[in-house]
């Protein structure tokens, strides 16, 4: 009567309410449908699991190359596949197979690392145990001294030195060679790795910049090299490095001083006869295996 429009049923009001509410609705709507497809994605195809179980093996091996062991262990997962399948495969490999996989798994982690390299250790154990988890008779002397050639072979270790290292620890190709013995083999050629380092780091101390040392010098501190370690009286690899850590500053000066009051014109010693020199030292020490 006033010239208004009649006030709309509310029916009518709520139907229009609820199409507004819908179509403001619909986007996120679908955003959340999105986000719920992606995750279940990830649940169907067991990624979820496969990258917290790989993680959990970077955790437990601690390699020194996290990448590169990450790409190994998919590359692995795909071509050997996991679980009881995998094992299987594993015990069918031949021996060299085996010894591949073993030397791989001890050169992940840093011996300092002691977890790490431990399960590492028994890992490479048991994959060079002909027969796996059925048979726990210790490792075949043959292929346990082939990865010690072989851990030496990919160092800087002199021949002779590696030679001698190994007629200490290696056993004969018949035996089983135990846990304890294995782990000492392997531990004991990397310590010896490790020392070429630093008797490598140590001549160029030495080293006046010609490439050669003076021999007076070189020989005073082998010298006092061999006494450190000799007073030690040392059993355990690792610890022939921290011996030669006590060969500090003060101690290779004073021997330094005295070489050189005494030396004699024109006599050098090289790198090479250095280093035969200094791994023949921790060679002597080590404890041969019986």
């Amino acid at each position: 009567q006033d010239g208004r429009d009649p006030p709309s049923p509310p029916a009518a009001k709520m139907a229009t309410y609820e199409k507004r509410r819908a179509a403001a609705a619909a986007p996120s709507a679908a955003a959340g449908s999105g986000l719920g497809d992606e995750a279940e994605f990830l649940l169907q195809s067991d990624v979820t699991s496969m990258v917290r179980e790989a993680l959990l093996k970077v955790l437990e091996a601690r390699p020194e190359e996290p990448v590169s062991f990450l790409a190994d262990y998919f590359e692995r997962l795909v071509l050997g596949g996991s679980g009881a399948a995998g094992e299987a495969a594993a015990e069918l490999s031949g021996p060299m197979q085996r010894l591949s996989r073993a030397l791989w798994y001890v050169r992940l982690a840093h011996h300092s690392h002691r977890t790490a390299f431990n399960n590492n250790i028994s890992a490479a154990y048991e994959v060079l145990g002909a027969g796996g988890r059925r048979r726990r008779l210790g490792v075949d002397g043959r292929l346990y001294s082939e990865l010690l050639r072989r851990i030496c072979q990919h160092g800087d270790a002199p021949q002779e030195a590696a030679a001698a290292l190994l007629s200490r620890v290696q056993c004969r190709d018949h035996e089983a060679v135990p846990f304890d013995v294995f782990r000492y083999g392997v531990l004991t050629c990397f310590v010896l790795l490790e020392f070429v380092t630093k008797a490598q780091m140590l001549y160029d101390v030495l080293d006046s910049g010609a490439g050669v040392a003076d021999r007076s010098v070189c020989q005073a501190v082998l010298c006092t090299l061999e006494e450190v370690l000799g007073a030690s009286g040392l059993s355990v690899p690792v610890r022939y490095l921290e011996a030669g850590s006590r060969l500090g500053p003060d101690c290779l000066a004073l021997a330094m001083d005295r070489a050189l009051q005494e030396r004699k014109l024109s006599a050098t010693m090289s790198r090479e006869e250095f280093l035969k020199k200094a791994t023949a030292l921790f060679v002597a020490k080590v404890k041969p295996v019986e």
